[in-house]
C-alpha cells in the first residue's frame, strides 16, 4: 500500500493502457523526465514500485553542483563552466565520456533556472569533494520532487504508485512499451510512444553488488528501497551496454553501525578540519580528496571502523541545511564521543595509549610550522579552505564506515539519452537518465553532480523522448 504522501500529487490507481511518454522512477531523474515530457505536449505516466516518491534522490545530501549561479554571485565565488568541466574530468581521471560531460555543463544552468522557475530553492553554498570553487547547492529534495510532480500534473501527465516494471516490450524494431506488476499481483502491459528510465541504481541489491562491486563487500549499505537494479537489467536484456561498473565506490563518513538518527547521509567533518584515524589511532588519507576515495581507503582499515576527530571550532562550522555539515544535529543524538581533551577521547574511543594523542601533534605541529604533510593534505576540500590544528577544545569523535549510498555506473547513452547497445546503435525509443546511466562520472565523483546529472539529463530525457513520433493506434 501507498505510505502518506505530500498532498496535491497527481497519483491514479488505475493503469493507462496507451501514453506517448512512460517513466520508470519517481527519483528526481523520473520526475524532471516526466515534467519535460508534459512540457513538450505528450500525455506522460510515471510509474513508481514503491509506495512513495524520492527513490535514493532523498536519501543524498540533497546537493546539485552548478557554477554560475545566483546563489554565488551573492556569495562573491568566482566560478565557471570551463573551470566545472575542467573538475569533472579530473575527478573523473578522464575516464569520463567527454560528450556527457560537455552535456552537463552546457545544460546545468539553463536547468538550474529551470527548477527554480518550479519552485525549487537553494540555500548556502559550500565547497566539498572534488570542487575547485564552492558549487554544492542544498536543497529540500523532497519539496523539490513536490514542486515538479504538482507541476506535471497541472499539464496532465499522471503517476501511479506501487507498480513495478518487469519487462521492457520490444517488437524487433523498437521498445514499444512496458509489462508491469501491481502490488495486488496482477500484471498489465503499456504501450507507449516512449521509455525512460530513471530507476536508479543497485545500492539495495546484494546479488548484483556481488557482481560487479566485489570490493563493496564489507561496506554498509543504504539507498532508495527500490533500488535494486531493475532498470538496468530490463535494459541488459535488449543488448545494452555498460560502463563504469569497476569505479563503483561507497561513501565515506556514514555513522558506522545502523542508528535510528542516521540520515543516510553521513557527515564529513573532514572536509570543515577534521582528521580520520583508524583504530591504531593514526591517520591513513589526505581528508581534503574525494569521499568515495577516503571511502576506499577506510574500507582496508583494520577492522573497517574509523572516526572522524574534530575540534569546537569546527563544530562551530555545523549547518543544519547541509546534512553533511550537520555536527551539531549528531551531537544531540549521541552519536559523537566528546572529552575536554585529546588523551580523554583517546580513552573513550577505546585506542592505543598515546597512539591519538601523537597524531594530532603531528598534525598541528606540520601546520604551526609550515612543513609538508605527511600524507600531502594541504586544503580542507579539494583545493578550497586552509587547514587549522585542532587545539578547541571539547573535542569530538565521530564513528564513520563507508556506506553504498548510489552506485554511480550503469547504461550506455548517447547525448539525447537514448540508450545504446553494447555496438553503439540506439535501442529505440528507450531513454535513461540519473544512477542507471553510466559514463558520465567516470572513475571518481564529484560531489553534487548526482542530484545534478539527475535534474539535467532526466529533463533532457523527457523532452528528447517527447519528440518521438507516435507508432501507436489512438
Amino acid at each position: 500500500m501507498s505510505e502518506t504522501l505530500p498532498s496535491g500529487l497527481p497519483v491514479d490507481t488505475e493503469l493507462p493502457d496507451q501514453v506517448g511518454v512512460l517513466v520508470l522512477g519517481a527519483g528526481l531523474a523520473g520526475c524532471a523526465a516526466l515534467l519535460a515530457a508534459a512540457e513538450a505536449g505528450q500525455y506522460a505516466v510515471l510509474l513508481e514500485k514503491t509506495g512513495t516518491i524520492g527513490g535514493s534522490t532523498v536519501k543524498s545530501a540533497g546537493l546539485s553542483a552548478f557554477a554560475g549561479t545566483d546563489e554565488q554571485a551573492a556569495q562573491g565565488i568566482a566560478d565557471s563552466v570551463d573551470l566545472l568541466r575542467q573538475d569533472l574530468l579530473e575527478v573523473g581521471k578522464h575516464r569520463n565520456e567527454p560528450a556527457l560531460v560537455d552535456l552537463y555543463c552546457e545544460h546545468q544552468l539553463e536547468t538550474y533556472r529551470w527548477l527554480k522557475g518550479h519552485g525549487a530553492e537553494y540555500g548556502e553554498i559550500h565547497a566539498a569533494s572534488g570542487q575547485s570553487a564552492p558549487r554544492s547547492h542544498p536543497s529540500d529534495t523532497t519539496a523539490m520532487l513536490v514542486h515538479l510532480l504538482k507541476a506535471a500534473g497541472r499539464l496532465g501527465a499522471r503517476i501511479v504508485l506501487d507498480t513495478a516494471a518487469e519487462r521492457l516490450v520490444h517488437d524487433g524494431t523498437r521498445v514499444t512499451g512496458v509489462d508491469v506488476l501491481r502490488a495486488d499481483g496482477t500484471r498489465h502491459r503499456i504501450e507507449a510512444d516512449a521509455v525512460v528510465l530513471g530507476t536508479g541504481g543497485f545500492s539495495m541489491s546484494p546479488d548484483l553488488l556481488a557482481r560487479f562491486a566485489p570490493q563493496m563487500e564489507h561496506a554498509l549499505r543504504q539507498g532508495g528501497a527500490g533500488n535494486t537494479g531493475d532498470g538496468l537489467l530490463m535494459a541488459l536484456a535488449h543488448g545494452a551496454g555498460l560502463r563504469d561498473t569497476p569505479y563503483v565506490k561507497g561513501t565515506y563518513g556514514h555513522f558506522h553501525t545502523e542508528h535510528p538518527d542516521e540520515d543516510g547521509t553521513g557527515i564529513l567533518a573532514v572536509y570543515k578540519g577534521a582528521i580520520a584515524v583508524n583504530r591504531e589511532g593514526r591517520r591513513f588519507v589526505d581528508e581534503s580528496r574525494n569521499y568515495k576515495e577516503i571511502g576506499d581507503a577506510a574500507l582496508v582499515q583494520p577492522g573497517v571502523t574509523t572516526w572522524q576527530v574534530f575540534d569546537s571550532r569546527t563544530m562551530a562550522a555545523s549547518n543544519d541545511e547541509v546534512p553533511i555539515y550537520e555536527f551539531a544535529g549528531r551531537r544531540r543524538a549521541g552519536m559523537l564521543l566528546e572529552a575536554e581533551t585529546i588523551a580523554e577521547l583517546e580513552r573513550r574511543i577505546g585506542l592505543p595509549e598515546g597512539s591519538l594523542q601523537g597524531t594530532v601533534e603531528e598534525y598541528n605541529a606540520a601546520i604551526r610550522e609550515g612543513r609538508p604533510d605527511p600524507l600531502g593534505r594541504e586544503h580542507l576540500s579539494g583545493a578550497v579552505g586552509e587547514r587549522s590544528a585542532i587545539a578547541e577544545p571539547p573535542f569530538f569523535a565521530h564513528p564513520s564506515g563507508t556506506v553504498v549510498l548510489a552506485t554511480y555506473c550503469g547504461l550506455t547513452v548517447d547525448t539525447r539519452m537514448r540508450v545504446l547497445d553494447w555496438w553503439g546503435a540506439p535501442i529505440e525509443r528507450l531513454y535513461a537518465a540519473g544512477e542507471v546511466v553510466g559514463g558520465f562520472h567516470g572513475a571518481g565523483y564529484m560531489t553534487g553532480t548526482s542530484i545534478g546529472k539527475a535534474g539535467i539529463f532526466g529533463r533532457l530525457a523527457g523532452t528528447h523522448a517527447a519528440a518521438e513520433e507516435s507508432a501507436l493506434t489512438w
